[in-house]
């Protein structure tokens, strides 16, 4: 009896692994790009700062071609005659170095700005003072922005693309709920600053997430049509079969209202690897998609696989990881969303990193140019 179940057992593990194998490693021939500059990226947030050399350049030789940040309102204009744009222009700085596209997601108004003074989940209060903010940073980072002349040893690399908020839709991120309304106010007003400066610049809507097709609805029914260039999801699901489901509702919305030829961007992609903390108490916020370490690496692959396989069929226009570096620390699963991690005061790589540099590798056609760097056409 043992004797035949070993060799059967062996070979079912044998299957096993090729299957695995086949799942985590990209396509073999990375000889030439097949999606645009930029496509490819993750958020910058957490534990990780400008200074941080290491994990920028580790950033760059994984494949990151583009970061997105928030630019938190109330952090750069805590009064209306006080701007401090210093902690935006180092991200700016330290990305441009790397060749990395920037962008930013516009949110958090500062007291003097908010409906809700000390909220800052709260919409902002005046339309004229989103549009004037908007406008103030296109005309630091934009394409004529006062930061390039200022930097002239840096590559120069404006930002062209402005998220307007982040999951409106929440209640924990936009207090004012139904939440349509003063959002669409805001981003008329967001649209026109940012027009005034660049008109050639691409309005972001806020990530919808959850539901994310019927708040796209919502907009459209609150008069969002014509204020936006792409349209952005955060579609937190299981299983990645779905994600590629959700870009194929929100795009059925986009084509009835008239917007099918816009791009879908998604601006938040991830799988916490929060599953094996559940039962110790470390994690007191769990979504229903946390997976385990490896869990996280098979995802990210099959999900790379199926996007950038959809890409051109669904006008996918970029697609970002959620996130670069977390904490480990709880309270909230996405303290292990990172592809690296803080754990007892070290940063280290997770299994999905190396998933997705392979991904970028081929995805950008890279070739190693030294040991610590990749070439990308």
């Amino acid at each position: 009896m043992r004797g035949r179940t070993l060799p059967r057992l062996m070979t079912r593990v044998a299957v096993l692994a090729v299957v695995l194998l086949a799942v985590l490693a990209a396509p073999a021939d990375a000889a030439e790009r097949r999606v645009p500059q930029g496509w490819l990226g993750v958020t910058v947030d957490g534990p990780v700062s400008p200074a941080d050399e290491a994990e920028w350049d580790l950033m760059a030789a994984s494949g990151v071609e583009s970061v997105r940040v928030a630019f938190r309102w109330f952090q750069l204009q805590p009064e209306p005659q006080l701007l401090d744009l210093s902690r935006t222009d180092a991200v700016v700085a330290a990305a441009a170095r790397r060749g990395m596209h920037v962008q930013p997601v516009v949110e958090q108004p500062p007291s003097w700005a908010a409906t809700r003074p000390g909220d800052t989940s709260s919409p902002p209060r005046d339309p004229a003072a989103v549009e004037a903010f908007l406008a103030t940073l296109v005309g630091r980072y934009g394409p004529a922005g006062t930061f390039w002349g200022e930097n002239p040893q840096l590559p120069r690399l404006p930002i062209r693309a402005w998220q307007i908020w982040n999951e409106p839709n929440h209640l924990g991120v936009w207090s004012e709920q139904p939440y349509a309304p003063s959002y669409v106010r805001t981003l008329h007003a967001a649209a026109a600053g940012v027009r005034r400066v660049d008109p050639g610049a691409t309005v972001v809507l806020a990530g919808l997430v959850n539901r994310s097709w019927l708040a796209l609805r919502e907009l459209y029914e609150s008069g969002a049509h014509g204020s936006f260039d792409a349209v952005a999801i955060h579609p937190y699901t299981l299983k990645p079969k779905n994600v590629v489901r959700l870009v194929e509702l929100a795009r059925d919305e986009m084509r009835r209202h008239g917007d099918g030829k816009l791009p879908i961007w998604i601006t938040e992609l991830s799988w916490p690897a929060a599953r094996t903390r559940s039962a110790d108490g470390k994690v007191e916020r769990r979504f229903g998609f946390e997976v385990t370490p490896s869990g996280q690496a098979l995802r990210l692959a099959r999900a790379l696989s199926l996007l950038s396989g959809a890409r051109k069929r669904l006008r996918i226009g970029r697609v970002t990881w959620y996130t670069w570096m977390s904490s480990e620390q709880g309270p909230t699963s996405f303290d292990w969303a990172g592809l690296r991690r803080m754990r007892s005061g070290k940063a280290v790589s997770t299994r999905a990193l190396g998933v997705f540099r392979r991904w970028a590798t081929t995805l950008e056609g890279c070739r190693k140019a030294r040991a610590d760097a990749l070439r990308c056409a």
